[in-house]
């Protein structure tokens, strides 16, 4: 799936108290927590956010707690996908279940500032720096994470495949594609 974003800058070790602070957690509405996204990291990105922008960062974006109010509150504010040069792997295995597109890729982390526009295609990881004319290429996910990305998520997923009675097939088909990816 091809985006075009602005990006948001920031640096290293982002943990999930700094994507969404503590003080918040009292609450899992996605509005709610949007509107103190990143706010003692930059206290203008609530307010200035926009839909398709995208966040870009160092290594080990979402560092910390395991909570999946990070990646939530990322999503619910507008952010299209997250780039960073490493993610901790809680984030990124929550980010993916909330149905938020991640690509980790070194290169795009490092060239990219805040401002800069870029085409991102999370489905083959192609990001494209538009302002800078670079190409970065991270790894792709497999069809199975991409389809329950677009989804919106594991649980939306899930439901429509029980739903149309196609859960048994995404099993085989994750498996399969499982094995074919260590095999690589």
């Amino acid at each position: 799936m091809n985006r075009t974003c602005t990006v948001w800058k920031f640096g290293n070790h982002v943990d999930t108290d700094g994507i969404i602070p503590a003080r918040y957690l009292v609450t899992s509405n996605p509005s709610e927590l949007a509107r103190h996204c990143m706010e003692d990291l930059d206290p203008t990105f609530a307010a200035s956010v926009r839909p398709g922008d995208c966040v870009v960062a160092g290594e080990n974006f979402g560092c910390g707690s395991s909570r999946e109010h990070a990646p939530m509150a990322l999503k619910a504010s507008g952010i299209s996908c997250v780039i960073a040069a490493s993610f901790a792997r809680i984030f990124y295995r929550n980010a993916l279940n909330i149905g938020l597109p991640i690509l980790a890729c070194r290169a795009a982390a490092r060239a990219a500032e805040s401002g800069h526009r870029l085409d991102v295609d999370w489905v083959s990881g192609y990001v494209k720096n538009v302002t800078l004319g670079t190409s970065h290429s991270a790894d792709s996910f497999p069809r199975f994470i991409c389809a329950l990305i677009e989804a919106g998520g594991l649980v939306p997923y899930t439901r429509t495949r029980l739903r149309e009675g196609t859960f048994d097939a995404f099993r085989r088909d994750a498996r399969e594609q499982s094995v074919e990816m260590e095999r690589s």
